[in-house]
């Protein structure tokens, strides 16, 4: 067990370590997956969870979190899915389509687990839904995107243009729900204009990549999926992971960083487990 990342110190004198975290991440992982396999949904491991998954066979030691990718068409399955089948003993989760305070530039839905706390570093675009803060798996949308970069570089920086005021409006405590809309509609418009494209990448609301270096790869190098080693399950990740993770992560991904740099870096606060009043 590693104690070695430590997230916080409970008025109690407890503490609380990555790992722990890791505990209640992976359960969130597995049922997420069962209920995927369930249904025929393709999702897979992305960003530093499935750079765990290669590099470390499970979670990267200091990373506090976890996210999932999966097509548009997945997930607008993956909507209709849990509107009947949320463990909503467990589970609860937050998007645009259920929650007109969402803020669309966060990834595109967060499952949250019922009975924890998590309060993220990021202030400007902190959780504005009302029913709950608990820990949560990200999922991220992936669509068809166009290689030509005369093609993609102006939408992106209308993409910018979009989330400015967003942020604007988010901070003066205006919900924007028509302008995150438009916003969505101009995404999935830009996705449809390529949809024979051999190319994919984030949906183009995720605008925290530089408009010049998007991460962008080829579809063939995602699909088919594969099964891989994570703590002690088997999850899906993309089929050519080199490629992949040199966009994602960069092309150093299989080298960890400086010891300096190995710290969890998206958790504020936390409670494992919040007391009913």
């Amino acid at each position: 067990m590693n104690d070695k990342y430590l997230l916080k110190t409970n008025e109690d004198g407890s503490k609380v370590y990555v790992h722990d975290v890791h505990k209640v991440l992976l359960e969130m992982l597995k049922d997420i997956d069962a209920l995927c396999e369930k249904h025929g949904i393709d999702y897979y491991l992305t960003a530093g969870t499935c750079l765990g998954a290669v590099r470390h066979n499970g979670f990267i030691p200091w990373d506090d979190d976890a996210d999932i990718s999966m097509r548009r068409e997945d997930y607008n399955k993956l909507l209709e899915v849990l509107k009947e089948e949320m463990p909503n003993d467990k589970y609860y989760y937050q998007c645009i389509d259920t929650h007109k305070e969402y803020n669309v530039l966060i990834p595109a839905m967060k499952i949250r687990r019922k009975g924890t706390y998590l309060r993220e570093v990021n202030s400007l675009l902190a959780n504005k839904c009302k029913d709950g803060d608990g820990i949560f798996v990200d999922i991220f949308v992936v669509d068809y995107v166009s290689d030509k970069k005369w093609i993609d570089i102006p939408c992106r920086f209308i993409a910018y243009i979009f989330a400015f005021f967003i942020v604007l409006f988010e901070n003066l405590r205006m919900n924007p729900y028509l302008l995150k809309k438009l916003f969505i509609r101009f995404s999935r418009f830009y996705s449809d204009c390529n949809k024979h494209s051999d190319y994919i990448g984030y949906d183009l609301t995720w605008v925290f990549y530089p408009p010049f270096k998007p991460v962008i790869y080829r579809k063939d190098d995602v699909y088919p999926l594969k099964k891989h080693t994570f703590e002690d399950a088997q999850l899906w990740i993309p089929k050519n992971t080199k490629p992949f993770l040199d966009v994602e992560i960069a092309p150093s991904h299989m080298t960890p960083p400086p010891l300096k740099m190995r710290a969890p870096k998206h958790i504020a606060d936390i409670i494992l487990e919040v007391k009913e009043k």
